[in-house]
Parts: C-alpha cells; structure tokens; sequence
C-alpha cells in the first residue's frame, strides 16, 4: 500500500488530494494544525504547527510521495530537511503565477519565470520552492503549476460568482468578451491527476489547467445551469474601471475578468498536463457541481469576490 503524506490536507484542494489517495487505496497522513477543518474520512491527522522545530518528529517511516501545499518559505525548507531523504517523490503545489508573462497565449512549462526578489509576495515563493524543491530532489519533484481551480467548495468564490449570480436573474453585468478566455481546472480532477502522477513518478514542472473556453462559454454555461431568466448587460473596460470595478478577483471585482495584457494567463499550454494523463471533466458537469455548492451554502452569502447585489445596480445605474 502507498503511503502519502499531504503538508495540510484540510483545506480545499488538500482535502480533496486526500480523498482521490484514499481512493486509489493509498495510506493517507495529513500534517496540520487542523484548524482549517477536517481531514478526509479514512486518512490520518497528525497536529502540527509548522513553526514548531519538531513539527514532522512524530512522522515516521518512509514516504511514497510528498504533497507540499504551502508557499511559505521556511515551511518548505524546513519539510524538505526533514523528509526529503525519506520520500520516494515529492509533489509541489504550485501555480501559473509562477511565469514572468502573461501576455501570450499558449505558452508552455518553458517560458520564463518571475525572479524571487520578494518572499512575501506568492509568486516569487511558488518560484523558491519549485528551486528548493528541484534542488533537493531532482527528478524525484513535481512542480504542478496549477491554473485557475474551480469547483465545489472554493474558497476564492471567483468561478462560482458566476452561476450564483445568473441563479439570481435580472439584468446580470458583464464585462467585454471578445478575445477573452478562461481555463478553470475542477479540483477533483486536479487532485486526482496529482495522485496518479505521484504513483507514475512524474517530475518537472507541468501547467496543471483547465480546458480553455471562450469567456462567453463560462457566462453562457452558467446562465444554462441556472435556468433563471437573466439578461446580460455589457460595458467596456473603460466603463468597469472608471466605476470602481477591480479585475479578476477580490471585493468589488469582476471574477475572471483579466486586463487585455493579462489574456496569456487563462491560455496556458496544456499539452504535457494532457500527455501525463489529465482528465478534464465537461464544464457544464463541473458547472452543475458548483451551482449545487453555491446554493448549499448561499446564493446571497457575503463572497471574497464579485460584486455585491448593491454594487452591480450601482454601477448599472452609473
């Protein structure tokens, strides 16, 4: 039987990495505090604070595959010194952000990389700990540089403002669409490539994506899951912006909604994802999941993302 430890495991995409090992009839330890919820049923939980100089001391044994969540600098380096030379492969959580450019499209795993001048910020530490991470393992490391992840129970609430807000009908604001795309990956199907990828003992960095769509596939698909009466009302970026409306995410926002020199971001090439066996799920399917996510836990909930009921018809009104 694999054993699989997950750095985290009870928030989103960890728990949801949990439950794919679990399926696949791995042994599964999740290392965490515990205070971002539960583990998947079926997998161990040892509480830990990676601040703790002994955090990994009660993990023992060796380890078929490593799934490093965290982009915090010293929780990397200090896993690595720990387990590194007890781990047979190593997976990487990254991300896309990782890339220095975003303004061409279809670019692949070789284009060039945000130098790590500023720790603090996510994509220079994605990038230290893919190098850490390469550094210490070699081709035992996976780099998934993961894409826009959808899906049910995302805590971002960028793909899921969507049908949520066509659920609500009336006159839905939209920006722009020509040109536009967007490629969200569901987190199932994420998690469970990654699981399958760590037992093939996949290495390098691969973009982790989702399908491309045209942006006004993702508004129509969401308007067809609502199956609400909703009538699209377009402005141009110049009208968003002047009106206070914030790109892509965030309070106030625009979800997925990208400036014009941005558009390379939602097109990532994702020809080594595929050649490793990704799977992608229909979008309608994962459209479906997530409205059922949304509705579960409130269509008029307070969102991290979007704009509020009252900020949409102010900025209709503007």
């Amino acid at each position: 039987m694999r054993r699989i430890l997950i750095l985290g495991g009870t928030a989103w995409l960890g728990r949801a990495i949990a439950t794919a090992a679990l399926a696949a009839g791995a042994d599964v330890t999740c290392l965490a505090r515990g205070e971002s919820g539960v583990v998947a049923a079926g997998s161990r939980l040892v509480r830990a604070d990676r601040n703790d100089p002994d955090a990994y001391a009660s993990l023992d044994g060796d380890w078929d595959d490593v799934v490093e969540l965290s982009w915090d600098p010293g929780f990397v380096a200090s896993a690595l010194d720990a387990l590194a030379e007890r781990a047979a492969h190593w997976t990487v959580v990254s991300s896309v952000s990782v890339y220095a450019h975003s303004d061409a499209p279809f670019a692949d795993e070789s284009a060039d990389l945000v130098e790590p001048t500023d720790l603090a910020r996510y994509a220079d530490a994605k990038v230290h700990a893919e190098r850490l991470t390469t550094a210490r393992l070699a081709e035992r490391a996976l780099l998934v540089r993961a894409g826009l992840i959808v899906g049910p129970g995302d805590p971002t609430d960028r793909f899921g403002y969507w049908p949520a807000r066509f659920a609500r009908g009336g006159r839905v604001l939209v920006p722009e669409t020509a040109d536009r795309h967007a490629q969200g990956i569901d987190v199932d199907d994420l998690a469970q490539w990654i699981v399958r990828a760590g037992a093939a003992g996949a290495h390098g960095p691969v973009n982790a994506v989702g399908e491309e769509f045209p942006l006004a596939a993702i508004f129509a698909a969401a308007r067809d899951a609502s199956a609400a009466v909703a009538e699209t009302v377009t402005l141009d970026d110049e009208a968003l912006l002047a009106r206070g409306v914030q790109h892509w995410m965030g309070p106030r926002s625009l979800p997925l909604w990208l400036p014009a020199e941005a558009r390379g971001f939602s097109r990532r090439s994702d020809a080594a994802f595929l050649s490793s066996g990704g799977r992608r799920r229909p979008l309608a399917e994962t459209m479906r999941r997530v409205l059922d996510d949304e509705r579960a836990r409130g269509i008029d909930r307070p969102r991290r993302a979007g704009l509020t009921a009252a900020e949409e018809a102010e900025v209709l009104a503007g």
